[in-house]
Protein backbone atom coordinates (compact mmCIF):
# COMPACT_ATOMS: atom_id res chain seq x y z
CA UNK A 1 0.00 0.00 0.00
CA UNK A 2 1.14 3.32 -0.99
CA UNK A 3 1.37 5.96 2.02
CA UNK A 4 0.11 8.79 0.28
CA UNK A 5 -3.10 9.86 -1.21
CA UNK A 6 -4.69 12.39 -3.79
CA UNK A 7 -7.60 13.38 -2.38
CA UNK A 8 -9.86 16.46 -3.16
CA UNK A 9 -12.85 18.16 -1.44
CA UNK A 10 -16.35 16.54 -1.95
CA UNK A 11 -18.09 18.55 -4.07
CA UNK A 12 -19.85 21.35 -2.21
CA UNK A 13 -17.69 21.41 0.72
CA UNK A 14 -14.25 22.97 2.24
CA UNK A 15 -11.84 21.16 4.06
CA UNK A 16 -9.03 22.22 6.49
CA UNK A 17 -5.95 20.63 6.87
CA UNK A 18 -4.97 20.07 10.19
CA UNK A 19 -1.28 20.66 9.97
CA UNK A 20 -1.40 23.59 7.92
CA UNK A 21 -4.68 25.17 8.46
CA UNK A 22 -5.22 25.79 4.56
CA UNK A 23 -7.96 24.81 2.44
CA UNK A 24 -7.37 21.65 0.47
CA UNK A 25 -7.00 22.54 -3.25
CA UNK A 26 -10.12 22.11 -4.89
CA UNK A 27 -8.25 19.97 -8.03
CA UNK A 28 -6.63 17.97 -5.46
CA UNK A 29 -3.39 17.19 -3.40
CA UNK A 30 -1.38 14.34 -2.39
CA UNK A 31 -1.45 13.78 1.43
CA UNK A 32 -0.40 11.20 3.90
CA UNK A 33 -2.31 8.44 4.18
CA UNK A 34 -3.27 8.79 7.99
CA UNK A 35 -5.88 8.16 10.68
CA UNK A 36 -6.76 11.85 9.80
CA UNK A 37 -7.41 12.09 5.73
CA UNK A 38 -8.94 8.53 6.41
CA UNK A 39 -11.63 9.21 8.20
CA UNK A 40 -11.96 12.06 5.99
CA UNK A 41 -12.69 9.91 3.30
CA UNK A 42 -14.57 7.26 4.81
CA UNK A 43 -17.28 10.09 5.71
CA UNK A 44 -17.53 11.34 2.78
CA UNK A 45 -15.70 14.92 3.24
CA UNK A 46 -13.19 14.17 0.68
CA UNK A 47 -12.73 12.09 -2.48
CA UNK A 48 -10.33 9.83 -4.35
CA UNK A 49 -8.48 11.56 -7.08
CA UNK A 50 -7.69 8.61 -9.69
CA UNK A 51 -5.03 8.79 -12.22
CA UNK A 52 -4.49 12.51 -11.41
CA UNK A 53 -7.63 13.88 -12.49
CA UNK A 54 -9.28 15.43 -15.44
CA UNK A 55 -7.07 16.91 -17.50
Amino acid sequence: MNDTIRIKPAPGLRVRDPQTRRLLAEKGEVKPRDGYWMRRLACGDVVEVKNGGKK
